[in-house]
């Protein structure tokens, strides 16, 4: 880095459930300077002390001691934090964190603000915006209106056990039920019920035979009361499919509920050979997250900063989503995460303009 050292800095945290991540940059031009990543730094699910050292050790990754005292503003975008209410608990804990691993690192005394990871990732799109709407479709689903930079309201986000309606743990929970709909004789025929028995590393003879292209119609039903033995599969019988759900249930229990979300994959990739019961999964999630978007009453041509896997270049969401909210007159600008927003609300503390 050298000379670039030599001028005012500032430092944008993006923390989030599994990794946080530190960018120094300058405060003159944002320029990106260096980057570190550490542990999760959820500042409602970590404990203080966990987080705090996690700060520390990603701050100490971008900061040489010698540039320590050209830092003049730094803003943390936070799971679990909002910039709405600095007396929210998650807020506080994120702001007590902070301060010390600063402290710790001898930083000198400057600008700090607190964000949630999302209000970040909102002023992470082009321009920096500070009115709009947000969504993120990863693990979990939430919206949120910004206005200010601030979240004002708030749609879903209640979590794998009462929302969340749309996300990867939505889909890969519909997968496993799926599979277990169909060893049981309830559902249709699907891929689905052998990719998530092979990713759970099940006994290879009690897994499902055959392809989607074996099936005939991709996911088709077989003969009325063949359930899961119709036209396509290939020896399962009741005693396999017996044994299928006696492996399965077990191997998914072992797990919390939130790895559900790991099966999200699978789901894209039966859709991808034109199985019928992915492609539905798919669909009923892009109307879970066009729902939950509607809910924040967008204005035609409103801006819509989205970020998450399901909704990234590749995101198995992108284009069914996008097709929707074109009929609404939005479309969606995707972000990587809350990195360089933080950046930019650094930078306009700095420059006195914002908070």
């Amino acid at each position: 880095m050298g000379n670039d050292l030599n001028q005012n800095l500032v430092i944008g945290l993006d923390a989030g459930g599994t990794r946080t991540r530190v960018v120094l940059a300058s405060a003159a031009d944002g320029r990106v300077l260096a980057e570190a990543t550490a542990g999760p730094g959820n500042a409602l699910t970590v404990p203080p002390r966990q987080l705090t050292d996690c700060l520390a050790e990603a701050l100490a990754g971008v900061m040489p001691e010698g540039a320590r005292d050209r830092v003049v503003a730094v803003a943390g975008g936070f799971a679990g934090a909002t910039a709405a209410d600095a007396d929210d608990p998650g807020t506080v804990r994120a702001r007590g964190a902070l301060a010390e691993a600063l402290r710790r690192l001898g930083v000198p005394e400057g600008p700090v603000g607190i964000w949630s990871d999302i209000e970040a990732a909102f002023a992470a799109a082009p321009g920096a915006p500070a009115d709009g709407l947000a969504l993120v479709a990863g693990t979990g689903a939430v919206a949120m209106r910004i206005a200010g930079r601030q979240a004002t309201t708030t749609v879903d986000g209640d979590g794998w056990l009462l929302g969340d309606e749309g996300s990867g743990f939505w889909i890969g929970r519909s997968a496993v039920r799926a599979a277990l709909r169909m060893a049981d004789g309830r559902g249709r025929e699907t891929v689905l019920a052998r990719l998530v028995g092979r990713s759970l590393g099940l006994p290879v003879d009690v897994l499902p035979t055959g392809s989607v292209s074996s099936y005939g119609e991709a996911g088709a039903p077989g003969p009325p009361g063949a359930g899961a033995r119709g036209t396509g599969v290939t020896d399962w019988s009741r005693a396999r499919r017996e044994d299928f759900r006696r492996h399965l249930l077990p191997a998914v229990m072992a797990d919390p509920p939130i790895r559900l979300a790991r099966f999200a994959p699978l789901v894209a990739e039966a859709a991808g050979e034109k199985d019928a019961v992915a492609l539905e999964i798919l669909d009923e999630a892009a109307d879970h997250l066009l729902d939950t978007v509607r809910a924040l009453e967008p204005g035609p041509g409103e801006r819509i900063v989205a970020t998450g896997g399901l909704l990234g270049p590749a995101g198995p969401m992108t284009v069914p989503l996008t097709e929707r909210l074109h009929v609404l007159g939005l479309s969606l600008d995707w972000v990587a995460d809350g990195g360089p927003g933080a950046v930019a609300l650094a930078r306009i503390m700095y420059d006195g303009r914002g908070r």
